[in-house]
């Protein structure tokens, strides 16, 4: 059966939710979701998530992709430490959903998601090596090399919010919570604010701009990639740290590298679905 005629379920197990999609071709035919409590058992979560996907399952699926904000085992289905679920310790959630569902079941980590969603989807369709940023409550990349996705060991690679910046990490400089911590409100609040020319919020997105192009600078060194795609609740602000970000890139080493290297945003509706849905294909 050829891939845009295949018809597969995305699955993201986000922050605060679980969302559903069953996708045909570049699709998403129909939606489901339910809440998720960082409290919840792993029988209770188990039964939210088997619910969800049930709310969107018929008998022309022919497999299932899953994305989870965790280290992941991508061979053998098993997930450990999912933060927002604390009783998900180590849990073989390939082999549970496999045994309910009795379709292929495929699974990594998020932001590897969302890198393979823009490859078979979005921005990324034309690169052959690229990088997905997921600017949302941290940082989150995933990296295409050679039209593939690299995964590393346990789908860990791309950790870029890790790497040491100023007095902690990246990632504290380029999530939503770099708003909350120097600002003292969400990232929300202060683009609504800032489209308003409120002159403290346009200054805290150039701010951040300068943060992530810190963050891009690093990401240019280690891979050299053709493109960068931002995606994520934050990219949605692009205009307003363009120009900052565009003057960190300034000081990077190598401008020959910069001449044809482009940064675009992600359109997709429903990436995280997608983004599920393309490790099936």
């Amino acid at each position: 059966m050829a891939e845009e005629t295949r018809t597969v379920l995305g699955v993201d197990i986000g922050g605060t939710k679980i969302k559903t999609g069953r996708v045909l071709g570049t699709h998403v035919e129909r939606t489901g979701f339910s809440m998720v409590d960082k409290n919840d058992s792993l029988e209770t979560s188990l039964a939210k998530l088997y619910e969800t996907i049930e709310e969107v399952m018929n008998d022309t699926v022919t497999a299932i992709g899953v994305g989870v904000p965790a280290v992941v085992d991508a061979d053998s289905g098993v997930v450990f430490d999912v933060q927002n679920i604390p009783s998900w310790k180590k849990v073989p959630l390939k082999q549970l959903l496999q045994d309910k569902f009795n379709v292929p079941v495929f699974l990594n980590n998020d932001a590897n998601c969302f890198a393979l969603g823009e490859k078979h989807f979005g921005k990324a369709t034309d690169y052959k090596n690229c990088v997905a940023l997921s600017l949302g409550t941290g940082l989150g990349m995933g990296i295409i090399i050679e039209n593939k996705l690299y995964n590393g060991v346990l789908c860990g690679a791309g950790e870029v919010g890790m790497l040491s910046y100023k007095d902690g990490i990246l990632e504290q400089y380029t999530g939503s919570f770099f708003f909350e911590d120097a600002y003292g409100t969400s990232a929300r609040i202060l683009y609504a604010k800032a489209l308003e020319n409120d002159i403290k919020a346009i200054a805290a997105f150039k701010e951040y701009g300068m943060h992530l192009g810190e963050a891009i600078k690093n990401i240019l060194y280690l891979f050299a990639p053709e493109a960068i795609i931002l995606g994520g609740s934050i990219s949605k602000a692009h205009p307003l740290f363009k120009s900052a970000l565009d003057d960190a890139l300034k000081t990077f080493a190598y401008q020959k590298q910069l001449e044809n290297f482009k940064i675009e945003i992600s359109d997709l509706v429903d990436s995280p679905i997608l983004g599920a849905a393309a490790l099936c294909l």
